[in-house]
């Protein structure tokens, strides 16, 4: 076997056992599952898992790792191929494609709070957790500043401190997802109060025009 097919082999292997890890932490959470979980899940010997990964805090930092392995551009660009405007592109940004509240959370939210509540006095989980925040930071802050430089957002509110609110409220949902059922918590309709909160800051009305995104 060449060298090119065995990376690629390689590559295929690791993007299988991340998926299979990512349904573990789903069910388990990130304190509860084990790497015995993983491999079991993967279908994978133990030392075909520390082939890939020396420990379950490797395995769940990669499954988080888009955003952190340089990949905030394309995220943004991605996005921006998808979008109308930039008011459509921060929505599909928030809440996907879709572009639109709905009652569904990233079901890997509470192990991610787990991941870093529970280590955050861990000095390598607070220096991941603050890479991680700022490039979430970024991607909404440009967004958002593109906007208000084609005339389509209002200035009379920060960028960055707009992003901020974002990211709060996205987090403040994820602490009550991982304690209160769908029904308590009623994401939606929260989520859709959100939105009119962002077109009140953002100078959004419900005639305006569509910034186009250039």
């Amino acid at each position: 076997m060449s060298p090119k097919v065995s990376q690629e082999h390689m590559e295929q292997r690791r993007a299988e056992i991340l998926k299979a890890a990512e349904e573990v932490f789903i069910e388990y959470g990130y304190e509860r599952a084990t790497m015995k979980h993983i491999m079991d899940a993967a279908n994978v010997s133990r030392g075909g898992l520390y082939q890939y990964f020396a420990s379950k805090e490797a395995v769940f930092e990669a499954i988080m790792g888009e955003l952190l392995a340089g990949e905030l551009d394309d995220a943004l660009d991605m996005v921006k191929e998808n979008a109308t405007s930039y008011w459509d592109m921060l929505m599909k940004t928030i809440f996907g494609e879709d572009g639109r509240p709905d009652d569904e959370m990233d079901p890997l939210a509470p192990a991610k709070l787990e991941y870093f509540i529970i280590g955050r006095n861990d000095e390598h989980r607070r220096a991941y957790g603050k890479t991680r925040y700022n490039n979430g930071l970024k991607l909404y802050a440009q967004i958002i500043e593109h906007g208000q430089r084609s005339g389509e957002f209002s200035t009379r509110f920060d960028h960055e401190i707009i992003a901020r609110s974002i990211i709060a409220f996205i987090d403040g949902l994820a602490v009550e997802d991982a304690m209160l059922s769908k029904e308590d918590l009623k994401i939606k309709e929260q989520s859709t109060l959100f939105v009119e909160y962002l077109k009140m800051a953002l100078g959004i009305s419900e005639h305006s025009s569509a910034g186009n995104i250039k």
